[in-house]
């Protein structure tokens, strides 16, 4: 019933794939090129083996990786642009410099796998599907938006996407649930569950991996360490920094999630192993936002200007994966160039789509609109005073 309640949402904001334009025949761009992966892309524990370093990969899915993260760039940068003019309020918190984890996870994943994550989560709404319009919309307080206007920059859903979740922490044995519905509905199918290396050290973590260890279940616990919880360094706040070995019991894997190559190979290697009866695994993706914890940090205070600087400069994702394909031959620069204004028209456009969209009407249905999964609503539910009484209609 719940996945049914999703589909409402999905089907009227749904993103539409736009084919890549002005490169070679697509004939040609289904070719696969070899990728070889440094051997340091990847640290195991209690794995006899991990993800492959050496692995074949359509041209037309480079294209598409190096398109994708360039729209959850802009994405992003739009929301930057708009919460400086205020018209965006509230929390939000931008993923700049962590595009890798959200778009080489989705590419590793089936629509049916389930993901969950924290409040960092508008690119991967956008990836799972989700307009550029549906999240400006919802983070502008728009009816257009991808929960309605009424969630917010931290509380984003899709199908099969869980949010979005405010509370630090509080997603992961949320996660575990997925999983376990997964298991319990004999679906060949694993659930992700996102996390920050701000969230390791809550209780309600550990206590979802020895549910996981203990039932078997298929799910994937991701840390995504970006080296500081809000201000804090990760070495001032944890006592062990592996967040990979933290499952002591569960099999970890530590990945480069500057790479998105790597992380798509880890995370097919994840799935894998989940759906194959293996049981949970945690994996760390190492990566770091460019930006402050959130948009009231300047992010400058607890760290130096060089050290961003230094990230930008040599392990931007986005440049990473450029490189590659330039040296590749598989696009020229001005190909390239052409994709990324592309996507910066499109982000332009549905960013004013959004604008121009309207905010939920004051009426007392949309407030109580979507509570309850529809059909399972009780006779009415109660206001502030008898008459705010809502009466659903059955």
């Amino acid at each position: 019933m719940l996945r049914n309640q999703f589909q409402r949402l999905c089907t009227r904001s749904a993103r539409v794939s736009v084919p890549i334009r002005g490169l070679a025949s697509a004939a040609d761009n289904s070719k696969t090129v070899e990728v070889s992966l440094p051997e340091d892309s990847f640290d195991l524990y209690e794995l006899e083996e991990g993800p492959k370093t050496n692995f074949e990969i359509s041209k037309d899915e480079l294209l598409t990786l190096f398109r994708d993260m360039n729209a959850v760039r802009r994405l992003e940068m739009a929301c930057d642009a708009l919460y400086k003019a205020k018209k965006i309020r509230g929390f939000c918190h931008l993923s700049t410099g962590q595009e890798a984890v959200s778009v080489g996870m989705e590419h590793a994943v089936t629509k049916e796998d389930s993901l969950i994550t924290a409040y960092r989560c508008h690119g991967f709404t956008y990836m799972r599907g989700a307009s550029v319009k549906a999240v400006i919309a919802e983070l502008l307080g728009r009816r257009a938006g991808v929960s309605f206007g009424k969630g917010g920059s931290m509380h984003m859903y899709w199908k099969n996407f869980y949010g979005g979740n405010g509370i630090v922490g509080a997603q992961v044995p949320l996660g575990a649930g997925l999983g376990f519905a997964h298991q319990y509905l004999n679906e060949k199918c694993a659930a992700f569950a996102l996390y920050g290396d701000g969230a390791s050290n809550q209780g309600q973590v550990f206590e979802a991996f020895n549910m996981a260890k203990l039932w078997n279940l298929p799910v994937v616990f991701v840390c995504e360490n970006n080296k500081y919880g809000m201000g804090t360094a990760a070495a001032r706040s944890s006592a062990m920094t592996e967040y990979y070995k933290r499952g002591q019991y569960i099999p970890g894997l530590r990945v480069n999630g500057m790479d998105v190559l790597a992380v798509k190979e880890a995370t097919a290697f994840a799935r894998d192993w989940c759906i194959s009866g293996k049981g949970p695994l945690v994996m760390e993706f190492v990566t770091y936002r460019y930006g402050g914890h959130s948009m009231s940090d300047p992010g400058t205070t607890y760290r130096t200007r060089e050290e961003i600087q230094n990230m930008r400069s040599k392990n931007d994702p986005i440049a990473g994966l450029r490189h590659h394909i330039l040296d590749w031959g598989i696009a020229t620069e001005a190909e390239l160039k052409a994709i990324d204004k592309e996507v910066r028209e499109n982000v332009n456009k549905e960013v004013a789509e959004a604008e121009a969209s309207p905010p939920p009407e004051a009426k007392l249905q949309i407030l109580f609109e979507d509570t309850y999964v529809r059909g399972s609503e009780p006779p009415f539910q109660r206001g502030r005073i008898p008459e705010e009484n809502y009466a659903f209609k059955q």
